[in-house]
């Protein structure tokens, strides 16, 4: 039956151990509640209840609730909701977080399907969501190849109604399935909480638009994977080891062809002035001040993150944006050694820049990708370093010199807030990353302390 009788209640605390907020209200002479966590979901609720009833629509006399909500619990699957939140997310997201979201969907999605007739084989079904149902633009919007449209077909049928997750057991066991990868074995654990914080958003998204009261993963307990946070002392190349494979890098792929030589003063940025890669990729002759002799300056504003030509806007495969973290037009100076002074001004007599100003290029003048420096270095490594040590983490990755940048400044006794300045990191996570990283410190406080007290003997 249906009513168009109804009271709404105002929000009341409940006197129990554990904090929680009625929503009540009269539907035809029947009381109807609804408990929540925080004041703030209860409120949401009751704002809901409201509007229905101001806007005249009629409530359902067995549930309590408008015909809007108990349509819209009933009619959406999870498969159409999360086209609706990645078409919310997307127009404000960078191409590497577009890329995580599409992932992510992806396998909350293959963990959401029945096992209806004419099921396509698994990876027929991956391929459709991660490279069509999941970009924009989305697949209502463009021409599908017939065997894609006919699994996506397939997809929105027998993808479960998004209101099961509501289910404590069903919503633990989708959970449970982002922590294995397709081979069985046991996936990241960046990866786990990357797609788990993925759901979590989606499922908030899904609280705004009235599909659930409160968001159904925040009260289930289950243990998140631990993420090492610290940089692996091991990666860490001291001086020495660095100046040899910077040179090592110059005899890749011969004189002539200069494949490793054109990109020596790349990875010098890296160590000596710690710069992310896609700093020194979106680096151009601009960018620097490079004295004849002592400490230069870079001034960085703009990185080329390698992402992927269906998650960038402009189509291209290397995205062009402002520092990682910080406002789209903030420019972040880097004093630089002499060391590196010179390795640029080398470079750029040798090679000059592109045509665009960029420092580095590839062989054909076009940016240089991540696959292409990371060929080099591998190659560079095997010629700087012996056998043990190739097999070992050490320098494992471009990256790896970043790391060895602000460790060795760090052990030199530069300033904390000076490092993270120059690093563009705040000194908590500065410091809570390296810290397995800075040697001898205890012994330079000791020396310290053993002169001060020599002094009253």
């Amino acid at each position: 039956m249906k009513s168009l009788d109804v009271k709404v209640w105002g929000v009341r605390k409940r006197n129990t151990k554990k904090s929680s907020y009625d929503v009540r209200w009269i539907v035809a002479g029947n009381v109807f509640s609804d408990q929540f966590r925080t004041k703030g979901l209860a409120d949401h609720y009751r704002s809901k209840l409201l509007r229905a009833a101001h806007g005249g629509e009629e409530f359902d006399t067995v549930t309590g609730l408008p015909d809007s909500m108990v349509e819209k619990a009933a009619s959406t699957s999870w498969y159409a909701f999360a086209l609706k939140y990645l078409a919310m997310k997307w127009p404000h997201a960078a191409p590497n977080t577009r890329s995580g979201i599409n992932e992510s969907l992806t396998a909350v999605t293959m963990a959401l399907l029945d096992d209806r007739p004419g099921r396509p084989p698994e990876e027929l079904i991956r391929k459709a969501l991660r490279h069509w149902a999941f970009v924009l633009p989305g697949p209502d919007d463009r021409d599908l190849p017939d065997d894609v449209a006919s699994v996506l077909h397939w997809v929105s049928k027998a993808a479960r109604p998004l209101a099961d997750l509501g289910d404590a057991a069903l919503a633990r066991a989708v959970l449970d399935s982002l922590k294995l990868k397709l081979d069985g074995t046991a996936a990241a654990a960046e990866t786990v909480r990357r797609k788990r914080r993925t759901l979590v958003n989606a499922l908030h998204y899904a609280v705004d638009l009235g599909e659930f009261k409160e968001n159904p993963i925040s009260g289930i307990r289950w243990t998140k994977p631990k993420v090492a946070g610290e940089v692996d002392p091991r990666v860490v190349a001291n001086p020495e080891q660095a100046r040899s494979l910077l040179t090592a890098v110059s005899y890749v792929g011969g004189y002539g062809r200069a494949r490793g030589r054109r990109l020596v003063g790349l990875f010098a940025c890296m160590y000596y002035g710690a710069f992310r890669p896609a700093e020194v990729v979106g680096l151009t002759g601009a960018d620097l001040k490079l004295p004849e002799a002592g400490w230069g300056t870079a001034l960085l504003h703009r990185t080329r993150p390698s992402a992927g030509k269906q998650w960038t806007d402009s189509g291209e495969t290397h995205d062009d944006r402002g520092l990682k973290n910080r406002p789209a037009e903030e420019v972040r100076p880097v004093p630089i050694p002499p060391q590196l002074v010179a390795i640029l001004r080398q470079h750029l007599d040798v090679f000059g820049t592109a045509e665009d100003g960029r420092m580095f290029t590839n062989e054909r003048g076009g940016v240089v990708g991540s696959s292409t420096y990371y060929r080099v270095w591998q190659e560079a490594r095997l010629l700087a370093l012996p056998p043990a040590a190739v097999a070992s983490p050490l320098a494992a990755r471009p990256y790896d010199l970043r790391h060895s940048a602000l460790s060795t400044w760090l052990n030199s006794g530069v300033d904390a807030t000076e490092v993270a300045e120059r690093a563009g990191n705040s000194v908590e996570v500065l410091l809570s990353r390296y810290a397995k990283c800075i040697d001898g410190r205890q012994e330079v406080a000791n020396r310290k302390i053993e002169e001060l007290l020599r002094e009253y003997e």
